[in-house]
């Protein structure tokens, strides 16, 4: 018998080594190396079978795409995640931190496919406890099979016997193949597990559903390379201190990568968000000082958002600056273009800003909203609860246009803004047919002049 022999693997990057490093000479990283036990090449195979002729060269002109391939889902946030629906024979992965709703959208998913037989694998909870979950979801699917198990041989048999329409593995770092000494969540287990269920759903035409753990610094546990295997690379985000969860699209081959879907975590789990301006603008019984609503995108898809800022008096020595849902760096550079180019004495006083609903935001449309709220709340005057604003500031105080400002002055008249803030160099926007003001500002004294004179 020929012996089995160990190899260090970067449990990073999946770099391998004769022996300890540490150093990874790829991904630069320190202590990352162990040591894993591969065994010789056996004889078994995974029991299903190829289809040969699936494997003959085709001339391209003779293809032909079949969009009936994509099915729906029955939730219509992900629907629009995947592209319109999930595609026969696809390898999709869902990463997310603990406990913000991974494997409850999975459970989900298989109780809203009804009339398709679903084989829902569990590698970390018995099937008493998918049971609990699913009666406190309030669904149920006649259909759906649940099993508890680790081993990807045991897997790919019982789907060969029950024919599913759709496979959920929960999660992919439990899996291993008995091929493999290594124990489960090594970078070889996890490589090796997600290309055999690759090769598995092309050739079968079953789709499956990857949930996949993340690392301490926000990234899917396991090798990189388990991202350029599969199909489609979701994300989901929130912070367990709010009910607001964001289904993000990082890799689609079926669809774009612009899109995301927005739920609500509740009691009988996930909630679809149809209209998330509703939602992240609090309604207020009187006008208060420090509040500006900026009109957003995120992807494809705009929504309103409301910004909160507090400028008051420092304290201490040090004039105090804290951001919620923004880059505080970010935050820094506005503040000091709004002492230089406007003359606010701002370096002497604490700033703390919120963008409120728990989300965050990178896009620089919400910068004219914040500066908007921190002169509010600095000369304690309130902006009407009947304008927003969409522009970027640059340094020298200029605002400067964003994109896709069409959509913004169509969400914000649909939800009712009689105004909205842009900047004067916008040019050939199309806004026919929509009743709103359009007040164009150059720098930012011109918008000071517009709110507060």
């Amino acid at each position: 018998m020929a012996k089995s022999k160990t190899v260090f693997v970067c449990q990073n990057c999946g770099v391998e080594s004769a022996k300890w490093i540490g150093r990874c000479p790829s991904c630069k990283e320190w202590n990352t190396y162990h040591e894993e036990i591969i065994a010789p090449a056996s004889s078994k195979s995974l029991s299903f079978a190829t289809d040969r002729e699936k494997s003959k060269p085709e001339l391209l002109d003779n293809i032909k795409a079949d969009e009936k391939n994509r099915h729906k889902t029955g939730i219509s946030e992900l629907d629009r995640i995947l592209g319109g629906g999930m595609v026969g024979g696809s390898l999709i992965l869902l990463g997310g931190e603990p406990g913000v709703g991974k494997s409850t959208l999975a459970l989900q998913l298989a109780l809203a496919l009804k009339n398709t037989t679903i084989l829902y694998v569990s590698g970390e909870e018995s099937n008493e406890q998918i049971s609990l979950r699913a009666r406190r979801l309030k669904g149920s699917n006649p259909l759906c099979y649940v099993l508890s198990e680790t081993e990807l041989e045991n897997i790919l048999a019982y789907s060969e016997n029950l024919k599913p329409g759709l496979i959920i593995i929960d999660s992919i770092q439990t899996i291993s193949n008995g091929m493999l000494e290594s124990s489960a969540g090594s970078v070889s287990q996890v490589r090796e597990c997600a290309a055999q269920l690759l090769k598995y759903s092309k050739i079968s035409g079953i789709p499956v559903f990857l949930i996949g753990h993340i690392t301490k610094d926000g990234t899917l546990a396991g090798p990189k390379v388990l991202e350029h295997i599969v199909d489609v690379v979701l994300y989901f985000e929130g912070d367990n201190n709010y009910v607001y969860r964001i289904l993000r699209s990082v890799k689609n081959r079926y669809g774009s990568t612009s899109e995301l879907g927005i739920f609500e975590m509740g009691e009988s789990g996930l909630k679809e968000v149809n209209n998330p301006s509703d939602l992240f603008i609090n309604q207020h019984d009187e006008s208060l000082s420090g509040i500006s609503i900026a009109a957003t995108v995120d992807g494809l898809r705009p929504f309103l958002i409301e910004t909160q800022a507090l400028v008051s008096s420092a304290v201490y020595g040090t004039p105090q600056r804290s951001s919620t849902g923004f880059d505080i760096r970010r935050l820094n550079m506005l503040l000091a273009v709004l002492e230089k180019r406007a003359g606010f004495r701002l370096g002497i006083k604490d700033v703390f800003l919120n963008i409120a609903g728990g989300i965050k935001v990178n896009d620089p449309a919400i910068d004219l909203a914040i500066i908007s709220s921190v002169l509010s709340s600095n000369l304690d005057i309130p902006i009407s609860r009947e304008v927003c604003f969409a522009g970027e500031t640059g340094l020298s105080g200029e605002i400067r246009p964003v994109s896709r400002i069409e959509q913004r002055i169509r969400e914000a008249s649909k939800m009712g803004f009689k105004k909205i803030c842009l900047s004067k160099y916008h040019r050939n926007v199309d806004i026919k047919g929509i009743e709103i003001e359009v007040v164009h500002v150059g720098k930012i004294e011109h918008l000071v002049r517009s709110l507060f004179s």
